[in-house]
C-alpha cells in the first residue's frame, strides 16, 4: 500500500481535452516524445479490457453494446491500474474526463488533481470540417453523427473545462492553426518539464 501512495505523491497528471478533430491525437505523441510523458487514453484502455475477455471486459462490452456509458468508476480504476503499473510518473490522459462524473470519480479514487488541463480550443464549424475531411467514407462520420458527437462534447465536456478554468488550471491552445504552430504553444506550456535528451545515433 505504501508503494502505491508513493507513486501517487510524485505523479504528475495532465488531462488533454478538446472536441473530436481538435488535434489531441496528433499532439499527444509529440508530448510523449519531447517531454517523456506516458500517454493514456481511456477509450484504448476500455477496448483492451474488452479484448482481454475478463469479467470486467465482458461487463464493459455489454454497456457499450446497449449504448450505455461505462460507469466512471470502471474507467478510473483502469486508468489508476495503468498508472500504477507504469515505471513513469508523468502522464497525459487523453479525452478524459469526459464529464463531471468522470472528473469527480478520478479525484475521489485516484486522489490526484491534475497539474493542469491542456485544452485544444477549436470552433464547431472547424471541427466538423476536419472530421469530414479526415474520414471520408466512414459510416460514423456523416454530418448527423458528427453533430451528435459534438453535442455530447459541448454539453458534457465543456462544463469540466469550465470547472478547471475556475481553479486556474486550464492552458488553452488555439487549435485552428497548423500542427507545428500548435505544438510550439504546447511546448511553452510544458516548459517546466525538461525535454527528453536523446542521443543522435546518426552522428
Amino acid at each position: 500500500m505504501e508503494a502505491k501512495l508513493l507513486i501517487q505523491e510524485t505523479t504528475v497528471v495532465v488531462f488533454v481535452l478538446g472536441g473530436p478533430g481538435s488535434g489531441k491525437g496528433t499532439q499527444c505523441p509529440k508530448i510523449v516524445e519531447h517531454f517523456g510523458f506516458t500517454h493514456l487514453c481511456a477509450g484504448d484502455l476500455l477496448q483492451a479490457e474488452i479484448e482481454s475477455e475478463s469479467e470486467n471486459g465482458t461487463m464493459i462490452h455489454n454497456f457499450k453494446k446497449e449504448g450505455k456509458i461505462v460507469p466512471s468508476e470502471i474507467t478510473v480504476k483502469l486508468l489508476q491500474q495503468a498508472m500504477q503499473q507504469s515505471d513513469n510518473n508523468r502522464f497525459i490522459i487523453d479525452g478524459f474526463p469526459r464529464n463531471e462524473e468522470n472528473r469527480a470519480a478520478f479525484e475521489n479514487i485516484v486522489k490526484i488533481k491534475p497539474e493542469f488541463v491542456l485544452f485544444f480550443d477549436c470552433p464547431e464549424e472547424e471541427l466538423t470540417r476536419r472530421i469530414l475531411n479526415r474520414n471520408q467514407g466512414r459510416v460514423d462520420d456523416n454530418i448527423e453523427t458528427i453533430g451528435k458527437r459534438l453535442k455530447v462534447y459541448f454539453e458534457s465536456t465543456l462544463p469540466v473545462i469550465n470547472y478547471y478554468n475556475s481553479k486556474g488550471k486550464v492552458q488553452k491552445i488555439d487549435a485552428q492553426r497548423s500542427v507545428n504552430e500548435v505544438f510550439e504553444d504546447v511546448k511553452s506550456v510544458f516548459a517546466k518539464f525538461k525535454p527528453v535528451v536523446r542521443v543522435d545515433s546518426t552522428k
